[in-house]
C-alpha cells in the first residue's frame, strides 16, 4: 500500500535499500561501501550528512578558473575605429574588427567545452553530491543556454550562483537571477527600455520560474512587470541598473499598485501562495516521482505539504528537503525506481556507483548531448522535459553504448577491444558481492543485481542473468564481472533511479 505520509520513516525500515535510494536521489549514487556507511549512520544522521554538506571539503573554485576577458566589450577606441570605418566604408578596418570577433568566438566556444568538462568532473568527484544535484536542478529551472548567450564566462558565473544558493533561500535566488548577465541576455532584458519594455523576462518569471503557467496572473500583469524590469541590464560581467532607462511611472501588478522596480515585482509574485506550490511540485518530480501522470491527486497532497513547509520556513529550501528525505512517502516502494535517470544522472551514477574510470570527459559530454542533455545548453527556456522524454529508440541505444564504454573503454565507433582499457579496479564491487553471498557463487548474480538496480529485475530477466553468470565459469571477478556488468547495464531496470 502506498504511503503519502510526511511522517518520518520508522527506524526499523532504514535499510541498505533505503540508504541507496537516498544516495541515488539526493546525489548521484555511490559505491556499496558508501551505501553501507550511510546505512550505518541511521536515517537522521544520513539525511543531515547529505544536507549539511558545508563541513565537507569542496573543490575550490578560483576566481581565475576561466577567462573572463574573452568577451570583453569593445573599448571606446575600438568602437570609434569601427564607427569611422563604417562611415568611410573602410573595408580593411571592418575586416580587422570582424577577425577579432571571429577569434573571440572560437576561444569562447573552446572555453565553453572546458567548462562543460569541469562541471561533469565536479559531479563525478564531489564529496557534496546534493550541492551538485541542486545546481543541476536550478540549471533546468532557471534555464539559459550558451547558444543564445554566447558568453562562456557568464554561463560559468550563473553555475556558481546556483551552487552558492543550492539549498539556500529561493526568494534570494530569484532576486539574484534578475541580476545574472546570462539571464538578462538570454531573455533580452538588456534591451528593455522605458517606453520599449521587453516582456520576455517578466513573462518567464511568472510562467516558468516563480508562479507557474496560468497561476493567477494576467497579460496585464506581465506587461506591468516588464515595465518594472526596465533598466535592469549588465555591463561586461556585472549587473547594472540604468535609472535613465527605468520606467518610474506607477504600475499595477497582481492588484498592488506603486512605483515598482524589478525587485518589487519579484517580491510581489513571491508573496503568492501559488509560488510555493509550483516550486514544490517541481521539486517533487525531481526528487520523488516523475512518472506518467505524476503527481496524481494524493501525491499532489504531499507536494502541498512541502509547499506549506516552504512558506513556514520563508522559502528556505533545506528544511523542505529534510522533510522529504525523512518521510515515509519518499521511501515508499512506489517511489523507488520510479524516475528515469537523466543523461547526466546516468553518466555520473555509473561512474560513482561502479567505480569505473571516467574515460574521456569530452566523449561523455558528447554522449550526454546525444541522449538529450547537453550541460549549459537546455533546448529552451523551459529546460529539459525529463521523465519519459529521456527515452526513445535512439537515446536508449546511446545509453547502452555509454555504459559499455565506461565499463570496458570500448567506444561505439571502435571494433577492437583494448584489454588494458577494460581492466580497472573492480575490487570494491567484488568484495561487496562476496559479503552478500558468503562464498556461495550461486548467489552472485542476484547479489550483483541487488547492488546496482533501483528496483528488482523482472523474474524472467533475473533467471536469464543467473544462467548467463553460470556460463562465465567462475566467480564474478575482473573480466567476468566486467562482462556481467555490460549485461546488467543493458537491462531496462538500469535506466531507473
Amino acid at each position: 500500500m502506498t504511503s503519502y505520509s510526511t511522517s518520518p520513516l520508522a527506524k526499523s525500515d532504514w535499510t541498505i535499500a533505503t540508504a541507496r535510494h537516498l544516495l541515488n536521489r539526493g546525489g548521484f549514487g555511490g559505491t556499496p561501501v558508501q551505501v553501507d556507511a550511510l546505512q550505518a549512520m541511521g536515517m537522521d544522521r544520513a539525511v543531515d550528512y547529505l544536507l549539511d554538506y558545508g563541513s565537507t571539503p569542496a573543490a575550490a573554485i578560483s576566481p581565475t578558473e576561466f577567462d573572463c576577458e574573452i568577451r570583453k566589450p569593445l573599448t571606446a577606441e575600438q568602437r570609434a575605429v569601427y564607427q569611422t570605418a563604417r562611415q568611410s566604408n573602410n573595408e580593411a578596418a571592418r575586416e580587422q574588427l570582424q577577425q577579432l570577433r571571429n577569434q573571440q568566438d572560437g576561444l569562447d566556444r573552446k572555453q565553453m567545452q572546458e567548462i562543460q568538462k569541469w562541471w561533469l568532473r565536479r559531479m563525478i568527484e564531489t564529496g557534496r553530491p546534493l550541492e551538485e544535484k541542486m545546481t543541476l536542478f536550478w540549471h533546468g529551472h532557471f534555464a539559459t543556454a550558451y547558444r543564445t548567450i554566447e558568453d562562456s564566462f557568464h554561463m560559468f558565473q550563473q553555475n556558481q550562483l546556483f551552487r552558492t544558493h543550492a539549498v539556500g533561500n529561493f526568494a534570494d535566488l530569484v532576486l539574484r537571477i534578475l541580476r545574472s548577465p546570462a539571464m538578462l541576455k538570454y531573455l533580452d532584458n538588456d534591451e528593455s527600455r522605458k517606453g520599449r519594455p521587453n516582456e520576455n523576462l517578466a513573462r518567464e518569471l511568472m510562467e516558468l520560474f516563480v508562479l507557474g503557467e496560468g497561476n493567477g496572473y494576467t497579460e496585464s500583469d506581465i506587461k506591468e512587470g516588464a515595465r518594472a524590469l526596465t533598466g535592469f541590464t549588465f555591463n561586461d560581467d556585472t549587473f547594472e541598473f540604468q535609472p535613465n532607462n527605468h520606467d518610474r511611472e506607477s504600475k499595477s501588478i497582481l492588484g498592488q499598485t506603486g512605483n515598482w522596480d524589478g525587485d518589487d515585482f519579484a517580491k510581489i509574485i513571491l508573496s503568492r501562495r501559488e509560488t510555493s506550490e509550483f516550486l514544490c511540485g517541481k521539486l517533487y518530480r525531481f526528487f520523488v516521482n516523475d512518472g506518467p501522470g505524476m503527481p496524481d491527486a494524493k501525491r499532489k497532497s504531499f507536494a502541498i505539504a512541502m509547499a506549506t513547509e516552504l512558506r513556514k520556513q520563508q522559502y528556505e529550501i533545506k528544511p523542505v528537503l529534510r522533510l522529504v528525505f525523512r518521510s515515509q512517502h519518499f521511501y515508499d516502494s512506489a517511489n523507488r525506481g520510479a524516475t528515469i535517470k537523466s543523461p547526466t544522472q546516468l553518466i555520473v551514477q555509473t561512474i560513482r556507483e561502479l567505480g569505473t574510470p571516467p574515460r574521456e570527459l569530452a566523449t561523455l559530454n558528447a554522449a550526454g548531448d546525444l541522449m538529450g542533455q547537453s550541460l549549459f545548453m537546455p533546448p529552451n527556456v523551459k529546460g529539459w522535459d525529463g521523465g519519459q522524454a529521456w527515452i526513445n529508440t535512439s537515446t536508449i541505444f546511446v545509453r547502452q553504448n555509454l555504459a559499455v564504454y565506461l565499463i570496458t573503454g570500448l567506444r561505439p565507433d571502435s571494433f577492437d577491444l583494448d584489454e588494458s582499457l577494460a581492466k580497472w579496479d573492480t575490487g570494491a564491487l567484488e568484495s561487496a558481492i562476496a559479503a552478500r553471498t558468503a562464498g556461495d557463487s550461486a548467489k552472485e548474480a542476484d547479489a550483483l543485481l541487488d547492488l546496482i538496480l533501483a528496483i528488482d529485475a523482472c523474474e524472467a530477466r533475473r533467471t536469464q542473468f543467473r544462467q548467463y553468470v553460470k556460463t562465465l565459469g567462475g566467480p564474478l571477478t575482473q573480466a567476468r564481472l566486467v562482462a556481467a556488468l555490460c549485461l546488467v547495464t543493458a537491462m531496462p531496470e538500469y535506466q531507473l533511479c
